[in-house]
């Protein structure tokens, strides 16, 4: 096996890139009782706090109800034009409310407004039964949407978050889910970082508190029973790097406002996000056995980019291994080699390497000629 330093390797080291750390950094804590911060970009987890123990979601199982309507709008099953019928099971739900009217129909642009600004159980209600006929075929839908999205933590009882010692997810399933949002509806996404909606001649706002701080804050939903305590799932961005924060259990509306800009704050602060690697652009080149070139470059199928942390980079150490030299013929895209970056307090990280140029095998006169090279000189072929 070689290990080897590579220039590319080199310039990360003196770049200072450090990638994901094995867990969250110990010197930071928070009042929440389930916390998570995640880079939107990589999916990597800069902080956390029983981020994987089920919790009661509260309201911001709204964003599961959002998702799916998100699905249907995007694969023509619903239209922003439809009209939603609003049953009186819809018109009677207590909590809050858009205050919509039993036996109207409302638009389904106001309806997902009603749902995402002003945090409507009726509007919530209305939706899961024109998609499903009944609430609690909603939830099953939910459900199953939840474990083919991955999100094994979460089980949905109701679509509106109301207490059910069944209703479960974690602070890490919604993360999950807030990034899907963002990657997949980036046009509808745009509704969460709406500050008011008038409905019925009522104004509500957002109770988003990051929504009204100039940090880059663009949603997405608060949520809040006595079981669960005060909640957020929020996202922000700055330039071209987007963080996702879940807050639950926290005791006040002040609390979770002052932990949840903390938390975003710290992760911008400590974290920035570095692009290690383009697709199909040689990291490093392979000593090939008897082939028609001595070398195989050697390429990343993906864009690689990491979570820096700016604190402790002096350290960290970058190789590229492979058992070699690889014998021909070696086939463009063909895995050869693995890119390990370690550093302290963060496990080993390694992404696999490709062949990035088909390489031919020597005739049989040049592989001869090549085999003596090596054993005379100790010279790839």
């Amino acid at each position: 096996m070689l290990r080897r330093h590579s220039p590319f390797a080199a310039l990360l080291i003196a770049a200072t890139v450090v990638f994901a750390l094995a867990r969250p950094a110990a010197a930071l804590d928070t009042n929440a009782r389930e916390a998570i911060l995640m880079d939107f970009d990589t999916g990597q987890i800069l902080f956390e706090k029983d981020a994987d123990q089920p919790m009661p979601p509260a309201s911001m199982t709204k964003i599961m109800t959002i998702f799916l309507a998100f699905e249907r709008l995007k694969d023509g099953r619903l239209k922003m034009t439809d009209e939603i019928p609003i049953s009186e099971n819809a018109w009677r739900k207590g909590g809050s409310k858009m205050f919509v009217e039993v036996g109207s129909r409302v638009l389904m642009s106001d309806i997902l407004h009603g749902i995402i600004v002003q945090s409507g159980n009726d509007a919530t209600i209305a939706l899961a039964e024109a998609i499903s006929g009944s609430e609690e075929a909603f939830a099953v839908l939910m459900t199953e949407r939840a474990r083919e999205l991955g999100l094994e933590g979460s089980t949905f009882r109701n679509s509106t978050g109301w207490p059910d010692p069944e209703h479960r997810t974690t602070a890490h399933d919604l993360a999950r889910l807030a990034a899907e949002i963002i990657r997949r509806f980036p046009e509808q996404y745009a509704l969460f970082s709406e500050t008011s909606f008038t409905y019925n001649n009522i104004r509500q706002g957002n109770r988003n508190p990051l929504l009204y701080k100039n940090m880059g804050a663009d949603g997405l939903k608060t949520g809040h029973t006595e079981n669960a305590g005060y909640g957020l799932t929020a996202s922000a961005k700055r330039g071209d790097r987007r963080l996702i924060l879940v807050v639950n259990g926290l005791g006040s509306v002040r609390e979770r406002a002052d932990e949840s800009e903390r938390l975003l704050e710290w992760g911008f602060r400590e974290f920035d996000n570095v692009t290690l690697a383009k697709k199909g652009v040689a990291v490093e080149s392979a000593e090939v056995w008897l082939g028609d070139r001595p070398k195989v470059p050697l390429v990343s199928d993906r864009d690689l980019v990491m979570a820096v942390r700016r604190a402790g980079r002096k350290d960290m150490n970058v190789t590229v291994e492979y058992a070699g030299p690889i014998p021909a013929p070696i086939a463009a895209g063909q895995p050869i080699a693995m890119l390990r970056v370690s550093a302290p307090e963060m496990e080993d990280r390694t992404f696999p390497l490709y062949a990035g140029a088909d390489i031919g095998q020597l005739g049989p006169l040049g592989r001869i000629t090549s085999a003596l090279g090596h054993l005379i000189w100790g010279a790839g072929g």
